[in-house]
């Protein structure tokens, strides 16, 4: 099953099958070209990338980056495969791609915190996970951060997602399914569906799943072969990318001025939700160290794939994350 499972699994959107991309080896100054798997559409939410690419941070690192939207790119295999330095990728992506003995490895922790919400119709009154027992819960279908959240929100409250609750499968809708009363409990990313249904009038208690267990979420992964052959590369994406989250949470006004030049749709969109979208985002990267990978985190992701029944058996760790390269 976990095998069926991994091949839909992705932090941010569904990614499907593979494609090939160009690398240039940088040697004696030249710039080297980088194409970056994203996971997503051109978003507000990839502003430290726009910010540190604007300002040339990794200009200055030597790289120059071109950012892979399709949906089509399945990011971790490619990285696996040695063909891609890098990708964003989130933690259980990891981990299910080492179950299959892709040599993957987490190289800087983006989101400190897993974000996904559950929200549900005021009248429910629900007001911790185990208020959801008996109920039906919609969410996009039974893979990706989405169902690994909940179903991680749902155990930490000594909740059997298998037999306490029903999930229903509506596709990436759950603003409209919300809104219309189709649904009245649905998992969603934490700064995009709930800020929409609130600038759309909708009340609804919410529930985040960051509030109850600790996970390993969105970060920048590499491969083993890479790590051995190319660790300075490694370093400096994570300095430029680094440098661009901290800019981003210092003025998130002047992170927003530089997205509109690389969001196109971003002007013709509702300003002040994107900005809330934007410092809700902010919330989930904001750490001591920006990123540090917090290992209770991984602890935490390994054993609930296990619960899942995603994985066989634990994997290890030490080989599915590294902080050596984090600034």
């Amino acid at each position: 099953m976990y095998k069926k499972i991994f091949s839909l699994m992705l932090g941010l959107m569904i990614m499907l099958t593979a494609c090939t991309s160009s690398q240039v080896t940088n040697e004696a100054g030249e710039i080297q070209k980088i194409k970056l798997p994203m996971g997503y559409i051109p978003n507000i939410q990839y502003a430290p990338f726009y910010v540190a690419v604007d300002k040339g941070y990794f200009a200055d690192e030597g790289i120059e980056i071109e950012f892979d939207y399709s949906f089509e790119t399945d990011g971790v295999k490619l990285v696996g495969a040695g063909e891609l330095p890098f990708a964003v990728a989130s933690g259980e992506q990891v981990l299910l791609a080492r179950a299959q003995d892709v040599p993957v490895v987490y190289a800087f922790a983006w989101y400190q915190q897993f974000p996904i919400s559950v929200i549900s119709a005021v009248e429910l009154n629900v007001n911790e996970p185990r208020d959801f027992r008996g109920d039906t819960i919609g969410l996009p279908g039974l893979f990706g951060a989405n169902y690994i959240g909940v179903q991680a929100m749902l155990f930490a409250d000594e909740v059997n997602p298998a037999t306490d609750v029903t999930f229903n499968a509506i596709g990436f809708n759950q603003v409209e399914s919300f809104a219309s009363g189709q649904s009245d409990i649905v998992v969603v990313y934490t700064a995009n569906e709930p800020i929409v249904l609130r600038s759309q009038g909708f009340e609804f208690n919410e529930l985040r799943v960051a509030d109850y267990v600790q996970l390993i979420a969105n970060g920048i992964i590499t491969s083993e072969n890479t790590i051995a052959n190319n660790p300075e590369l490694i370093k400096s994406f994570a300095r430029a990318f680094a440098k661009g989250i901290a800019d981003t949470i210092a003025n998130p006004d002047e992170a927003y001025e530089i997205s509109l030049k690389f969001v196109e749709n971003l002007k013709d969109q509702d300003k002040d939700v994107q900005m809330q979208v934007l410092t809700t985002s902010i919330e989930f990267w904001e750490a001591e160290r920006i990123g540090f990978s917090d290992s209770q985190a991984w602890e935490n992701m390994n054993e609930l794939l296990v619960k899942m029944e995603l994985i066989p058996e634990p994997i290890d760790l030490n080989k599915a994350f590294t902080n050596e390269f984090v600034p």
